[in-house]
């Protein structure tokens, strides 16, 4: 044994734990108002893409603002629209 003179060794058994019990009722937590980011290079162009952001139609509020906050670039000129 490598271990020398004591040759202590030890055995341990893992197993899976027990599947928790799946929740089938999930309700999605939306609040009433999402803040959506507008930014633009000038303030001309921070006008205009509010303008666009306000022509959407049939679009997702919060899947908007989302994609928003998480893919478009921090401009010089920033506002912050409240919506529902």
């Amino acid at each position: 044994s490598s271990f020398g003179i004591s040759g202590t060794n030890a055995h341990i058994i893992l197993e899976q734990p027990p599947l928790a019990e799946v929740r089938e009722e999930r309700q999605e937590r939306t609040p009433p108002w999402v803040p959506v980011l507008v930014t633009g290079h000038t303030p001309a162009a921070l006008r205009a893409q509010a303008a666009r952001l306000a022509e959407l139609d049939g679009a997702s509020v919060p899947d908007v603002a989302y994609a928003l906050a998480t893919t478009r670039s921090a401009l010089e000129h920033r506002a912050v629209v409240v919506a529902a």
